[in-house]
């Protein structure tokens, strides 16, 4: 009886090891939103990828330039023991790709978002298209200390601009707590473009009026993205509209070898 007891206790033992391992092996996940955004809008996404057994982060990205974005979020990276799935929302992949170190970072997954090239801002990539009504919306620019200027969406516009496919309640709830930009982060030329070193992925909607769809379509095709998802008729905040699409393209991301 002991004998068996034993046994019974060694292989749980050994269940729960490997059920361990399995966890580490998974990379971590961690997810940078864009302007006018803040963490909360990854929660959707969060709930499916924990759910599947990832640990994920959210960071709260300064949105104050791409460079001084990059470092903060590189330094966050480099404290994690296993390898990253970075993923960026809107300006967020400008932040993603200036920080991705290869030895690093596995993956990168841009969600309706910039993937530039080096001496390329949000604002260049923006306008290489026609589509965006961005301008027409922001609200008059908070003047800064530093010189600079912080700029929001305007509460009233905020819904049709930015997250159309949204329930209204939940949108405006969204503009109240929007995070702002400085408007020299979206004109900072990027100086490291991960995108060439670290596979891509990429997934947005058809009827983003932030960035136009055509724009991104173009820096998917010009970063070789691995998968390329365009969910119809969604708005800049897929991430909010359709959680599951946007966490299953992240595991699709964090499972590719």
């Amino acid at each position: 009886m002991i004998k068996l007891i034993t046994a019974a206790l060694l292989g749980a033992a050994a269940l729960g090891m490997t059920g361990s391992a399995n966890a580490a092996e998974k990379p971590a996940i961690v997810l940078v939103h864009g302007a006018f955004a803040e963490a909360s809008s990854w929660n959707g996404v969060i709930k499916k990828l924990e759910a599947d057994g990832y640990s994920v982060t959210a960071v709260a990205n300064p949105l104050r330039g791409v460079k001084s974005d990059g470092d903060y979020v590189r330094h966050l990276v480099a404290s994690f023991k296993t390898p990253v799935v970075l993923v960026g929302h809107s300006y967020g992949g400008s932040v993603i790709s200036e920080a991705a170190d290869p030895s690093k970072v596995k993956s990168l997954v841009f969600v309706s978002a910039f993937a530039p090239d080096t001496g390329e801002s949000a604002i260049d990539l923006s306008g290489k298209f026609p589509g965006s009504t961005l301008g027409g919306t922001l609200a008059p620019p908070v003047a800064l200390n530093d010189g600079g200027e912080d700029l929001y969406i305007q509460q009233d516009k905020f819904h049709s601009q930015f997250a159309a496919d949204v329930p209204e309640a939940s949108a405006k709830l969204m503009a109240a707590t929007q995070r702002p930009v400085t408007s020299a982060a979206l004109g900072e030329k990027s100086v490291n473009a991960a995108w060439k070193d670290i596979p891509s992925w990429f997934i947005y909607g058809d009827a983003d009026k932030n960035i136009p769809p055509k724009a991104i379509a173009w820096m998917a095709e010009r970063a070789k993205s691995k998968d390329t998802v365009v969910v119809k008729g969604a708005s800049h905040v897929v991430m909010v509209s359709h959680p599951d699409k946007v966490a299953k393209i992240i595991e699709e991301a964090a499972t590719a070898k």
